[in-house]
């Protein structure tokens, strides 16, 4: 097995065992990257010499006697993080020359791991998309279907390109609506959104705050559950996140699923769902009885309300956040300006696209006087009812499943001139961001020889119950397990 097709686990015992070096594993990635990334896009930035020196720094460590099992382990970051001395685009041209004087807390976290950042992955705009075709940078390519144009999903899309197309062992995302599990799912990996607040937003470009939570994309369970453990805890920094110890999540990978109970709501079955994507889902569900987990249907009634919901508190929460952007401080400022008024609304024009654009005037709209109390209250009041569905369907499961997206990936311009069809793709991932809870999707099987993934929900701070439920799922079938032509 070469390298590349490895799980970060496998690598983590090579390195352990003296099969190989961090940096000759550095510099295989690397070398990676030249090759396929031309085909792909997946990164906006590249660390070659930095990585380098920092595989080496992990071949000390280990030679001391001092590593961990992430200590010279090559990863890939989501270009929303910022990382001190390196640039920080966020997928956007306000932000093309950025370079942070700090470094996020996640990518601190996960550089005294061991791990090494090869680079920067690319991203929908400011998080600001499904599909990763918003990105100033250029649409990224799915390993999964190069010649078909294929998304590979957003906004993490340049994190699940490089993982799917083995050009790095695991890479971090963020998920405001799905933006994890949503890519996962059509790439053939394994993601996980963590409860809000597990892992610090410091450092973590802002889209909707309420709404933002970082976590790993990486081919299995078990790396997500070893990524986890690195990047989540608790940070002063950041007031949102939440001072609970963070436990060994490979821990309890090896529970068995019997007695479990997994809810299927009956919402998540419509018949928005491409037929083969249901087959995998009902797959998933007749594998889990197999081993001894009772599926129980629910009801999320008010899952229908997640995606307008959605679209009224996190543009409102992006109207705020990316006011910031003036040309003034930081970012774009356009040039020849008549005055401070056509400074900002000429480096603002320019520096934001289309989407990000169109999000920002919504998001002003519902706060604006008079439609405040219409729209945004509105929205919240929803919001709460949407997680008490949750609350109320815990009491009966003890996690909940069901199909991650409602079909395999699209092609690049397919939905770009309907913005609503391209919202209506995160259509069942959303309601968890809302609810603040835990969530992952992991490979279930093909459509059209596309990847499609099953979505597992848990309780808040679960994250552990969903990640031994999808290793048990991942013990017995090796959809996980399979990569892109052209990429093996």
């Amino acid at each position: 097995m070469s390298l590349h097709q490895k799980s970060v686990a496998e690598l983590s015992a090579g390195l352990a065992a003296g099969e190989f070096s961090s940096r000759e594993l550095t510099q295989y990635f690397l070398d990676r990257i030249g090759t396929h990334d031309g085909a792909l896009n997946s990164f906006v930035t590249l660390t070659a010499e930095q990585a380098l020196a920092q595989a080496d720094v992990a071949d000390t460590t280990r030679k001391a006697g001092d590593a961990g099992p992430l200590t010279g382990i090559p990863v890939a970051q989501k270009d929303i993080f910022c990382t001190q001395g390196v640039r920080t685009t966020c997928g956007s041209r306000m932000l093309e020359n950025f370079i942070a004087p700090y470094t996020a807390t996640v990518v601190r976290n996960m550089e005294q791991a061991g791990c090494v950042m090869l680079g920067k992955t690319n991203m929908d705009e400011f998080a600001m998309g499904s599909s990763n075709e918003t990105s100033y940078y250029g649409a990224v390519k799915n390993p999964w279907g190069v010649e078909q144009n294929l998304v590979p999903g957003g906004s993490s899309g340049g994190s699940a390109a490089a993982v799917a197309g083995g050009l790095a062992p695991a890479a971090t995302g963020t998920d405001t609506g799905g933006s994890i599990r949503q890519p996962a799912a059509i790439s053939n990996l394994t993601g996980l959104k963590p409860t809000y607040g597990r892992c610090s937003r410091y450092g973590m470009i802002a889209f909707a705050s309420s709404l933002d939570q970082a976590g790993p994309l990486a081919k299995s369970a078990e790396d997500c559950a070893l990524m986890l453990g690195a990047m989540a805890g608790f940070d002063t920094a950041d007031s949102t996140s939440v001072d609970a110890p963070v436990p060994d999540y490979t821990a309890t990978l090896s529970e068995p699923m019997k007695g479990r109970k997994l809810g299927l709501p009956k919402e998540f079955l419509s018949d928005a769902v491409d037929p083969e994507t249901r087959e995998a889902t009902d797959n998933a569900l007749a594998t889990y009885r197999n081993m001894g987990a009772e599926i129980v249907e629910i009801s999320l009634p008010n899952m229908h309300l997640s995606v307008p919901t959605y679209y009224v508190v996190a543009p409102a929460e992006a109207s705020s956040n990316l006011a910031r952007y003036d040309g003034v401080r930081y970012g774009h400022r356009a040039e020849g300006v008549e005055n401070l008024e056509d400074l900002y609304k000429r480096s603002r024009g320019e520096g934001f696209g289309a989407e990000v654009q169109r999000r920002i005037m919504v998001g002003t709209y519902v706060l604006s006087a008079g439609y405040y109390d219409a729209y945004y209250l509105k929205a919240q009041q929803v919001r709460r009812l949407i997680s008490d569905d949750f609350v109320k369907a815990f009491e009966q499961v003890d996690a909940i499943i069901g199909p991650t997206t409602t079909g395999p990936a699209f092609a690049i311009g397919e939905l770009v001139d309907d913005p609503v069809q391209m919202y209506l793709n995160d259509i069942f991932t959303i309601a968890a961001n809302l609810a603040g809870l835990p969530a992952l999707s992991m490979p279930a099987g093909f459509s059209g020889g596309k990847p499609v993934g099953v979505q597992l929900i848990g309780k808040v701070f679960d994250e552990a119950g969903i990640l031994n439920a999808a290793h048990q799922f991942q013990q017995v079938t090796d959809f996980h397990r399979a990569m892109p032509e052209g990429f093996k």
